[in-house]
């Protein structure tokens, strides 16, 4: 394995409160001590290095919908985005509800580019109807628990499934939302009574969130809320977590620049779910990152083919983001002020480690080495046909977003380099 020394740039670390210029030596795969000779010498002068990216919630497509995307694909479009860890969700084809899925997902991904955790149904199929073997997935190695794509329906088994999960030492997501509200194709309001398409009320993700949260409180057991894109829910969050209840949240770069105007271009990519919301809710989950109440910045990776996306109402939900999120969050957050470099590290690589229970998120000596490099002055124009996966349905295509990804260290190895 390679030795590697970075020189001359810029170490931010908000795991051990460092912002500071200096040299980062890396061998054996792990962070080391200063040595002398080296395999790779890289000149990090006006770039910054920081702890790779931990994305809480990915879609891979990978069993069933490799046309997509695929485990390695996927974890190139990781890569190049500063993500050297990913949260690969359970809606594939079959669902990852046995542990012959979680194998081969794990065995595939032994030789990607970022590290891959695997998410186990709670349900299987995702249907609500019969819960898992969890003990049996959790010997094959899944790191969390969900349903993701749908909610659990059957509260009593989100609260058994809640409990396992704490026994075991791993996190249970939530996709909040109340199935008999939702069904619709964006955000129900002004926009959608405009373009004449059923709209998806922030109630449904409200209710949803209010439940998850009632479990959380009423049992005194951790909980992680998916995606959450609505003011209502940031406050019931917000509450909660003032009250001592054990929930964090997560939202994504796509909730925090864009507002359901976008759909006025009847372009499905611009369709995700929960939809893009109001301009009040946008600021809402600005605000909310801010003062701690969301605690994570993940992408919600969501992969479609073109001709899947070429239908704007009867197309599948999701967006891409993986290349841009973290210049997408830094445009919104840091280049405005209302956020410093090390904090937004620290909802994107720190924190997310920590509610995974996984060992990233740091440049101690000893760790893991997965780093990123980029340059926080440059611009650039995202361009979806330049993208490393296999999809390029992206919500940011064609905007110009501050600070880009030059290079990223997996496990001590270069698999991403733009320098």
């Amino acid at each position: 394995m390679s030795k590697i020394i970075i020189s001359n740039v810029r170490i931010i670390d908000p795991e051990n409160n460092t912002d500071k210029t200096g040299n980062i030596f890396i061998k054996d795969g792990v962070f080391s001590e200063p040595f002398d000779d080296n395999d790779v010498f890289i000149d990090g002068t006006g770039l910054c290095a920081a702890p790779g990216l931990v994305d809480l919630h990915v879609h891979l497509r990978d069993p069933g919908q490799t046309y997509k995307e695929d485990i390695i694909t996927g974890c190139k479009s990781a890569a190049a985005g500063g993500v050297t860890s990913l949260l690969a969700m359970p809606n594939t084809i079959p669902a990852v509800d046995t542990p012959e899925t979680v194998e081969y997902i794990l065995d595939k991904a032994k030789n990607a580019d970022a590290h891959v955790y695997v998410v186990g149904a709670i349900t299987h199929d995702l249907k609500s109807k019969v819960p898992t073997d969890i003990d049996a997935l959790r010997n094959a190695g899944i790191s969390a628990l969900s349903d993701d794509g749908r909610p659990v329906e059957n509260t009593a088994f989100m609260a058994a499934a809640m409990k396992k999960a704490y026994e075991l030492g791993i996190p249970v997501t939530a996709h909040c939302e109340d199935p008999y509200l939702a069904g619709g194709k964006v955000n129900e309001g002004r926009i959608s009574e405009m373009l004449g398409v059923k709209g998806m009320p922030a109630a449904a993700e409200d209710t949803g969130t209010a439940r998850e949260i009632a479990l959380a409180a009423a049992y005194g057991l951790p909980i992680h809320i998916c995606h959450v894109s609505t003011a209502t829910s940031a406050d019931m969050i917000r509450d909660a977590k003032k009250r001592g209840v054990k929930v964090t949240a997560e939202t994504a770069p796509h909730y925090i620049m864009l507002t359901e105007k976008e759909l006025e271009k009847r372009d499905a990519d611009y369709r995700m779910n929960p939809p893009l919301r109001t301009e009040k809710d946008r600021l809402a989950m600005i605000e909310a990152l801010c003062d701690g109440t969301i605690d994570a910045i993940a992408t919600d990776h969501a992969p479609h083919s073109p001709d899947e996306k070429s239908d704007f109402v009867n197309a599948p939900n999701g967006s891409i983001g993986m290349e841009t999120s973290f210049s997408a969050s830094y445009t919104v957050l840091v280049k405005s002020g209302r956020m410093t470099l090390s904090q937004l590290i620290n909802k994107m690589s720190c924190t997310p480690a920590k509610i995974l229970h996984i060992n990233a998120g740091s440049l101690s000596i000893g760790k893991p080495a997965d780093l990123m490099l980029f340059d926080p002055t440059e611009t650039w124009t995202v361009d979806p046909d330049k993208f490393h996966g296999k999809s390029k349905n992206s919500p940011f295509k064609g905007l110009t977003l501050t600070s880009k990804v030059k290079l990223t260290v997996c496990g001590g190895k270069i698999v991403f380099n733009e320098i």
